[in-house]
């Protein structure tokens, strides 16, 4: 039984990463629906929270079908941190993840995500600061380093252990790599294999079928594995994987319904949460995988990825319904 501090996730986890624009309340749902054990929300600047900003408090919420989950902050600033993880405490959730690991320039540029890969000594002061803070478990997400040369997570791993984190995730790339290159899980392993690690270890990078999942998981020993752009349009993924383990087989890929209704229940609690604008907008990246490999699908997309009203798209996805009934196809 794998668990962060008192919280149980079962044998081995599978966990939804935080993707800005991504795991929000509506795709988490559909997510947890498909068998993911824990999910976090999408990363929030410490800074808007301290300063009351709508987009950063709107991420703090959490629904009770989503537990066990955790909510991510991002930032540079120590004593904003502090504040925030009052804020985050505040919230209920059931862990608070500090994220180490975003490459984005306008974020890293800042020395926040990623950007604290080039001040270790700051990464850990930052860190301890949060644990002596809050009551809630604290998480990290992280990379193996800002670039080939600073490739210095095993030795993060055990200085954030030593400050009292209670599981780190560890996306297998740097951050110059971006999500560019495959994904490197050596190091991810070597830190398995630290008999002081004791903490639970999560691998995240490229892992992309149940095959892989389970080949990564026998190779590199880890506690579980978090899956971040596999999963975009894709919450199926949680449910395929957890049926390899379980039975050695490939179970067969969503029908039209299922896709159609995954789909429809996303729309709905998107325009539901963020507004008809931005929830429409918002989901319009998912499109592509959740009718990935069906025939002649490029119209229909393109009328899903341009439509701004409601009722038409809709009445698109019921069209597709009756269009592919009966076909068969292949997530690819």
């Amino acid at each position: 039984m794998v668990k962060i501090a008192d919280i149980e996730l079962g044998e081995f986890p599978l966990l939804l990463a935080p993707m800005e624009d991504v795991s929000d309340p509506p795709f988490r749902a559909l997510c947890k629906e498909q068998g993911c054990d824990l999910m976090y929300t999408e990363f929030i600047s410490v800074e808007g929270l301290i300063r009351d900003a709508t987009k950063s408090v709107e991420k703090l919420d959490i629904y009770d079908y989503e537990r066990p989950i955790g909510i991510q902050i991002f930032g540079a600033n120590i004593e904003s941190m502090v504040k925030a993880a009052d804020i985050v405490e505040a919230a209920q959730p059931e862990l608070l993840d500090i994220n180490f690991g975003c490459p984005v320039k306008k974020v890293t540029c800042k020395g926040a995500g990623a950007g604290i890969l080039q001040d270790i000594p700051k990464m850990v002061k930052l860190t301890k600061a949060i644990v002596d803070r809050t009551n809630l478990p604290v998480t990290v997400k992280t990379r193996l380093g800002w670039d080939d040369n600073t490739k210095y997570i095993e030795e993060v791993a055990e200085r954030l252990q030593d400050v009292g984190i209670k599981a780190l995730s560890i996306h297998g790339r740097t951050r110059k790599q971006m999500y560019k290159g495959e994904a490197d899980w050596t190091l991810i392993g070597a830190i398995k294999d630290n008999p002081r690690i004791t903490i639970p270890i999560f691998g995240n990078g490229d892992i992309d079928s149940p095959q892989k999942a389970e080949a990564y998981r026998n190779r590199y020993g880890v506690d579980g594995i978090m899956i971040g752009r596999a999963a975009i349009g894709n919450p199926w993924i949680f449910r395929e994987i957890k049926h390899y383990f379980a039975t050695g087989e490939i179970l067969a890929p969503p029908n039209i319904d299922e896709r159609v209704d995954a789909a429809r229940d996303h729309l709905r609690r998107s325009i539901d949460w963020k507004g008809p604008k931005l929830g429409i907008l918002e989901m319009r990246r998912h499109y592509t995988n959740y009718f990935r490999g069906l025939p002649g699908v490029k119209e229909y997309r393109k009328t899903l990825v341009s439509e701004y009203e409601p009722e038409t798209l809709f009445k698109v996805l019921e069209e597709m319904r009756k269009i592919y009934a009966g076909v068969d196809t292949l997530l690819v």
